[in-house]
């Protein structure tokens, strides 16, 4: 009896430290998987990191066809948007780029937004010094929540040789962040060798369609296109509760196939020619877990 009662406790001081060690490694507190790895969402179209840019004083089609710099989904997908030719009037299409990483590049990236204080929680980093520039929001699902952190004017004075001063502002967190989205967009410089492939177009199942009224530009007259799918534009689309003379349709399987390659070969002035006249079209490829205007 005495040999069994020291046998149990043996068992338990064995279990207890094993329990220590979990709590030490982070797996114990819901952060990691008992590897040191941070948890994160793995579908397909899963959300795990976004750094999207907006706002500010710029044209509603601007806003319109705004698109996050970087979208990270549980698979590995990276969807970035690529270079684009400078001209005038710009392609009606934006250039969206897709990449694969690794699990092990998803972690790195991971522990690099822990260190710019995108685990920790919700935060929002104001820049009162100047007016009418954009915010750029940052969002992490990881650890089993959502983590938004946001901060307007990103990149106004942290990207300067010498930061200008602004009372009140948390520069030392701002710095943190622009440095981490300087980092994301520059993966060969740091990640390892082989944890990301190739930039390659990304093709969307899904596409917002924004009718607006024609302007154009009379000194850069554009040859017409017919709209090529049902039903017109008259009637294509849900009028947006935010913008008068602006409506907004979802357009996906094979009325996305014929509609595709019209909009791959216009331009941002393009007239779309439908049964009650000519309007101005802007083309929003939705993102894996985007589905509706």
């Amino acid at each position: 009896m005495k040999t069994r009662t020291i046998a149990i406790a043996l068992a338990a001081v064995a279990l207890l430290a094993a329990c220590g060690r979990l709590s030490d490694d982070g797996a114990g507190d819901g952060d990691g998987d008992g590897n040191g790895s941070i948890l994160h969402p793995t579908g397909a179209n899963d959300l795990v990191l976004r750094i999207a840019t907006g706002g500010g004083f710029v044209p509603v089609e601007f806003n319109l066809r705004s698109l996050p710099g970087i979208s990270i989904y549980g698979d590995g997908r990276m969807i970035v948007e690529g270079p684009v030719i400078e001209i005038y009037p710009g392609p009606a299409m934006p250039n969206l780029q897709v990449r694969q990483l690794t699990e092990e590049a998803v972690q790195a990236i991971l522990r690099e937004a822990r260190v710019a204080g995108l685990l920790g929680a919700d935060a929002t980093f104001d820049y009162p010094c100047v007016t009418d520039l954009p915010t750029t929001t940052f969002t992490v699902v990881a650890e089993g929540r959502t983590h938004t952190v946001s901060a307007y004017a990103l990149g106004f004075t942290e990207a300067a040789e010498e930061p200008a001063q602004c009372p009140g502002v948390d520069a030392e967190a701002r710095q943190a962040l622009y440095d981490f989205e300087v980092k994301i967009g520059d993966l060969a410089s740091w990640l390892p060798e082989g944890s990301f492939g190739p930039e390659e177009p990304f093709e969307p199942s899904e596409m917002r369609v924004y009718v607006l009224p024609y302007r154009g530009d009379p000194e850069l007259e554009q040859p017409p296109v017919d709209w090529p799918i049902l039903p017109g534009l008259d009637r294509f689309g849900e009028p947006d509760a935010n913008m008068t003379d602006v409506r907004c349709g979802v357009v996906a399987g094979d009325d996305l196939s014929t509609l595709l390659p019209e909009a791959q070969s216009a331009n941002q002035l393009t007239p779309w020619v439908s049964d009650s006249g000519e309007f101005a079209l802007v083309f929003r490829p939705l993102l894996p877990d985007e589905h509706t205007c």
